[in-house]
């Protein structure tokens, strides 16, 4: 017998489809993040009295054997909340751990906001990665953006109600003019589409912010890092020397001081600053 994993509705009920109503309706077992969600969409689609486990990442260590063994001989179905199972929820270490136990896994196709935002931004999706949910801390979470710029795809992301005013202001700082498609409550009633800078849609969000909010963020390259405190004199100093500008910048990244691509052009700037100093005297 196989581990099924169910996508369930965003928000809308109608998109649970018709595999994933027959998976529900044939099981032995369903395995679940919240039994109380579950409970409910059970009944919303007059599914009840189905035999219920949660499984959430606080006990997934104590259950997983269990869900194995039920599997080997019934049908057992494993949902999460709202969406596909094992983004960015509960399920990808359960069917690893079937894969590794030879246990059967099925996987139906269904809702997906991560998909969705992609598909209704409109941003070139020959290459996208999803990246979930950015770091808490705002320097983690500034260096986790640079880094998903240097993909050159478009990435997904997830984030909460209570930070995405915090992530778009690092969004700002990173990379001003990239383009930002943001859905609050995808598939819901009070659905939300949003596009323009990190800014821009900032400030088209309402006041106060609720809901789930998933955004994709067309690739373009970011701003450079700001320089550390002392690397404008240690260019200077360089260039007084006779250093040449691809030396200056090399020096200076082995040394900590920046990315060699930015030194470079630091130290260009700086080069034709001090021209235009010594041209303005003459």
């Amino acid at each position: 017998m196989p581990l099924i994993l169910v996508p369930t509705p965003l928000g809308n009920l109608r998109d649970m489809t018709l595999r994933g109503l027959d998976a529900l309706r044939e099981c032995d077992l369903i395995v679940a993040e919240d039994t109380r969600v579950a409970r409910k969409l059970l009944g919303a689609l007059a599914l009840p009295g189905k035999e219920i486990w949660s499984y959430r990442e606080q006990n997934a260590a104590g259950a997983t054997a269990g869900i194995l063994e039920r599997a080997r001989t019934q049908n057992v179905v494993v949902t999460t909340d709202a969406g596909m199972p094992g983004i960015s929820d509960p399920g990808t270490e359960l069917v690893a751990a079937a894969r590794r136990d030879g246990v059967a896994v099925d996987v139906l196709p269904g809702a997906s906001a991560a998909l969705g935002v992609a598909v209704l931004s409109g941003f070139d999706l020959r290459r996208f990665v999803f990246e979930g949910f950015p770091p808490r801390a705002s320097g983690a979470r500034r260096d986790a953006l640079r880094a998903a710029f240097g993909s050159g795809a478009t990435t997904l992301w997830y984030e909460s109600p209570q930070r995405i005013l915090a992530t778009l202001r690092d969004l700002t700082a990173v990379a001003p003019e990239a383009r930002v498609f943001l859905v609050r409550e995808y598939t819901k009633l009070h659905e939300l589409q949003i596009l323009g800078t990190a800014a821009e849609v900032a400030a088209a969000l309402p006041d106060p912010i609720r809901g789930e909010i998933a955004f994709a963020v067309a690739p373009q390259e970011p701003a450079p890092a700001p320089a550390p405190a002392g690397v404008d004199v240690a260019i200077d100093r360089l260039l007084a020397e006779g250093a040449p500008v691809a030396e200056i910048a090399r020096s200076l990244a082995e040394r900590g001081l920046g990315e060699r691509r930015d030194l470079y052009a630091r130290a260009v700037e700086r080069k034709h600053a001090q021209r235009e100093s010594v041209g303005a005297k003459r």
